[in-house]
């Protein structure tokens, strides 16, 4: 078997679709089939269930798919040791992001970090801080930044805080309570609320808030974004609570502080495993290539893309 054939068969695997999988990899779907086919008789197995319909993995296939990943990271990994040694850093850097980071300048990063290895292949991934960290620990992502409550644990990863800061409260320009200097959860407990899934870091960082004030609330429209909470809320449809320094770019809606409102700690992770060199000038660009804090210890750390206290961007 060869490399080529471990990476058609990935991408099957992540695409569910032949057809999808040639389109990524930049071959005509006859070329792919005929590849995976041939690595499936060396095998002696089958690795994917094939119907009019839809593809699967095979139990086959399951089994394969985590040792081929291995295999190209490793091939990978080796090319980028090499150039690096020859003062070139090469081969992919992986990121996460939530939608609502805000401790960094996410686009200014990517761009300073590219005029620093433009031979780095740069991918970035955006999902919740729960899904982020499990993929940063299974070796799917580099690094990622995350949302969380302060007590949200991330397990298995190295960490450091970036940022910190109260969410604030989001409202139609007419809302009755848009004009307000500032609220308290108390007086916002009677609205309805535009939020995040139940069980979501993104939702704990509210529902947390509101049991600590002893308030209760009614989140009477649930959405998995930003963009949809927003517009839902500019129809006054209901309020919601963001991040200050992310809800002050929104346009048309009016922000105002919550006394007591959530707490949210914006945090850096990293694989435990040693860095490749991508991921190294990453974290050396962020000045976090030292010892890696707990999220429990001390200060954050600040660097030039960082909040400053109070929400503001340095």
């Amino acid at each position: 078997m060869d490399l080529q054939q471990m990476r058609y068969v990935i991408t099957v695997a992540e695409t569910m679709s032949f057809t999808r999988a040639a389109e990524r990899c930049h071959v005509v779907q006859s070329a792919l089939s005929h590849q995976v086919a041939r690595l499936e008789k060396e095998l002696g197995a089958r690795l994917f269930e094939r119907t009019s319909r839809r593809v699967r993995l095979t139990p086959a296939g399951e089994a394969f798919l985590p040792a081929a990943r291995q295999a190209l990271e490793a091939a990978e990994r080796a090319r980028a040791e090499v150039a690096a040694a020859t003062g070139e850093i090469r081969g992919r850097l992986t990121l996460g992001a939530i939608p609502t980071v805000t401790a960094v300048d996410l686009p200014a990063l990517l761009r300073d970090y590219r005029l620093r290895c433009p031979q780095v292949r740069i991918s970035l991934r955006a999902g919740s801080s729960e899904r982020l960290v499990g993929q940063v620990r299974e070796g799917l992502l580099d690094a990622a930044f995350l949302g969380v409550q302060p007590g949200f644990r991330t397990h298995g990863v190295h960490e450091r805080d970036l940022a910190r800061g109260r969410h604030v409260a989001v409202l139609a320009p007419d809302h009755p309570l848009a004009a307000a200097p500032a609220l308290d959860l108390a007086r916002l407990a009677g609205q309805a609320f535009v939020d995040f899934a139940d069980g979501s870091a993104a939702r704990a960082q509210s529902d947390q808030a509101f049991a600590a004030a002893g308030v209760r609330r009614e989140v009477a429209f649930e959405v998995s974004g930003v963009e949809l909470m927003a517009r839902m809320v500019r129809h006054g449809l209901g309020i919601a609570l963001l991040p200050a320094a992310f809800a002050a770019a929104l346009p048309g809606l009016c922000t105002v502080p919550v006394t007591d409102g959530p707490l949210r700690v914006e945090r850096l992770i990293w694989s435990r495993a040693t860095p490749s060199p991508a991921a190294a000038a990453l974290l050396q660009l962020l000045d976090v290539a030292g010892p890696p804090e707990s999220a429990a210890a001390g200060a954050p750390r600040p660097h030039p893309h960082e909040a400053a206290p109070g929400g503001t961007i340095r």
